[in-house]
């Protein structure tokens, strides 16, 4: 009987052992089979061009698809790796691609660690790229980020190193990398930082290079000076863990300061539309996944919104000194601008900046956030007013309220009485705005701001909303699309610069559907909205941006410097549209304090919109708005509504809940709580004051 059972167990474990024998010579057959078939694949790869000088032209089309400008690499000169120092190359090395002398092109442990990282978000976010897949990457592939192109990349990082030698591949990518402020190629990058030869980079020197690959514009020592060298001073601490340099060496190079040439050396090369082709480059990024030096740097066809004719004009308006307020001795008052069409979303022309116009300088068009003041008004409260059947003709009373400590007042300390909300627009009162917004409730305000792609936060749920008071603010772009809403019937059409990105190969990277559209209200509104906000022009606070014959609607938006008792502001706005294109003007200072603030009016902006607009649309047809049904306008641009029944009020809705803290206009301190009458509440009021001509 035992020896029966030993028997079985003895035959079973047989079977087990040919079992295994079979897994195990079957994985030894196919991790052969994969070694073969993969090193067929990687001599399949051609990686000839990398002896040709540099990667094709990244070539950017305007919205007629005409070629605009191309931004091409080939204008950098290569240097022999015998000029390059050895610090450098253990620079790159130490933050790049420690391992670079190791691996055969991929580190295994990289794309493990990346590959966990992506399986468990569920979508490639974090990527594993070796100097030898870097170079790969900028030389032959499109940008998108798959695991296709991440397998290409892998096997032509394979055949780059079975064919050239480590040498050869750390002196292709120096000569080919982008180095930011239109440094192609190392040569190029030592010029450009030091005026010096790449044989005669310090230590300090070739560390910061080093650590500028990572982000080239956000790590330029010329316009972050504080960001470069604490990345330098990574790059230093890098090398020194992995016994570089030594300890003295490190102190010593870290207590250098930059060095960089005083002013950046003038360059023929310089970037077409820089600020326009900043917003693709953030766009790319943004929505396609793309990063820099993959826009610049792969050879792509850029397809934009761009119209050059607008483009050109409104830079040369922007070159103007006299079409602004004058400024303070050392400092410029700065503006953005974007125009947009409202019918496709379309940027047209964008400005980021007056003076000097910076690749990947600060971009106040769409980087800045400012508060808005009463370019709020008309999306925060009236729209939700008319969509509750407020009329433009509907009597409000301007005179002095508390809600809870809160207390709007008006420019110059005013009151009217009793006025239509027409005449609370063109004239911008405040005080019927916010007691508008109060009796229809916060969040019915909130919620239209939101419609039109306003991003709010919690601390903006306050009356203060009706003034734009917000707390981190908004940008020219923002308020552009808004309004486009105003302009379209209704309907927001997301804002963007870009129409398709193709790789040199014609291979689609991008083409986003351009079709997508939001209601945000009924036609009848935005015509009714249209019709109000052109009376802002004709004979209220913005007339100063009339262009003559052609209709145009829009409306002024400022915020108080506080301490100057109303005459100082700090935000200056105009957004505007004509039925084809919407134009929204910030002026300010960057730096805003007790010697740096706005002493002009409303209209500084509005004049600044009036020329940028007259000259971006010169030669289009005039074209006239839509009728809002059922209201007409007198001679005097008085609404009249055809239908004389008054509508009935709504009721008042609840009071909305606690609000949180704000400042209180124009003082820069905490607004007093409400004495306690019923639920407890607090209303808080904006940073900013409108300021507004009553003339």
């Amino acid at each position: 009987m035992r020896s029966a059972i030993h028997h079985r167990k003895a035959k079973k474990r047989a079977i087990w052992l040919r079992l295994a024998l079979i897994v195990i010579g079957a994985g030894i057959i196919i991790a052969v089979a994969c070694v073969v078939i993969f090193n067929m694949m990687v001599g399949k790869q051609d990686v000839s061009l990398l002896e040709k000088p540099l990667p094709a032209a990244t070539i950017f089309y305007d919205q007629n698809q005409e070629e605009i400008m191309r931004i091409s690499p080939k204008k950098a000169e290569a240097v022999s790796f015998d000029s390059l120092p050895e610090h450098l190359i253990e620079a790159v090395v130490a933050v790049e691609d420690k391992r670079f002398y190791e691996h055969s092109g991929t580190d295994i442990r990289g794309i493990s660690r990346a590959l966990l990282t992506n399986l468990t978000s569920g979508h490639t976010v974090q990527g594993a790229s070796t100097i030898t897949q870097q170079l790969a990457k900028n030389v032959f592939l499109s940008q998108e980020r798959t695991w296709t192109r991440k397998w290409k990349e892998l096997l032509l990082a394979e055949k780059i190193e079975k064919n050239y030698d480590k040498e050869q591949i750390m002196t292709y990518y120096l000569n080919q990398i982008y180095f930011g402020e239109g440094a192609w190629g190392i040569k190029k990058a030592s010029e450009v930082y030091f005026g010096i030869p790449v044989n005669e980079l310090t230590l300090s020197e070739s560390a910061l290079l080093a650590g500028i690959i990572k982000a080239p514009s956000a790590l330029s020592p010329y316009s972050h000076p504080e960001e470069a060298k604490a990345r330098r001073n990574v790059v230093l601490q890098l090398m020194k863990v992995q016994g570089k340099i030594d300890q003295s060496a490190y102190d010593a190079s870290i207590k250098e300061p930059l060095h960089i040439m005083d002013s950046k050396p003038s360059s023929n090369d310089a970037i077409k539309y820089p600020y326009f082709i900043d917003q693709v480059i953030r766009e790319a990024g943004q929505k396609f996944g793309l990063t820099e030096n993959e826009v610049l740097h792969g050879g792509l066809r850029i397809y934009t919104t761009l119209d050059p004719k607008m483009q050109q004009a409104a830079e040369q308006v922007y070159s103007q000194a006299s079409v602004f307020p004058a400024s303070s001795s050392d400092q410029l008052i700065q503006s953005g601008a974007v125009l947009l069409d409202p019918r496709d979303g379309g940027i047209r022309a964008l400005i980021g900046g007056r003076g000097e116009q910076p690749f990947r300088g600060f971009n106040r068009a769409v980087q800045l956030k400012r508060q808005p003041g009463s370019t709020m008004k008309p999306i925060s409260v009236y729209t939700p007013a008319f969509e509750q059947g407020y009329k433009p003709s509907d009597k409000l009373m301007d005179e002095p309220v508390n809600f809870g400590g809160y207390q709007p007042k008006n420019a110059g300390g005013a009151y009217h009485g009793e006025v239509t909300i027409y005449d609370s627009i063109i004239h911008s009162y405040n005080v019927p705005a916010v007691s508008l917004l109060n009796e229809m409730g916060i969040d019915a305000g909130v919620e239209a701001a939101n419609r039109f792609g306003i991003e709010l936060t919690d601390a903006d749920r306050t009356l203060g909303l009706a003034l734009g008071g917000l707390q981190e603010g908004v940008s020219p772009l923002a308020m552009a699309e808004a309004f486009g809403v105003f302009a379209n019937d209704g309907t927001r059409i997301p804002a963007h610069a870009i129409t398709k990105i193709e790789s040199a190969e014609e291979e689609v990277i991008a083409d986003p559907d351009l079709s997508k559209t939001i209601k945000v209200t009924e036609p009848a509104i935005a015509r009714t909205m249209t019709s109000v906000l052109e009376g802002v022009v004709k004979e209220g606070t913005g007339d100063a941006a009339s262009l003559g014959d052609r209709p145009v609607a829009g409306k002024t938006g400022t915020t108080e410097m506080p301490g100057t008792n109303g005459a100082g502001m700090k935000d200056n706005w105009f957004v505007g549209y004509t039925p084809q294109l919407v134009g929204a003007v910030w002026l300010g200072y960057d730096h805003t304090d007790t010697d740096h603030y706005l002493t002009t009016t409303s209209k500084a902006a509005a004049a600044v919109f009036q020329k940028l607009m007259s000259e971006a649309l010169a030669g289009e047809p005039v074209l006239a708005f839509p009728k809002a049904p059922g209201l007409n306008l007198n001679k005097n641009d008085k609404p009249k509504e055809e239908n004389k029944d008054k509508p009935k009020n709504s009721d008042k809705p609840d009071k909305p809940g606690k609000e949180p803290k704000h400042d209180h206009p124009g003082k820069g301190k905490p607004d007093r709580e409400e004495k306690k009458e019923g639920p407890a509440e607090k209303h808080k009021g904006p940073k900013g004051k409108e300021e507004h001509d009553d003339d």
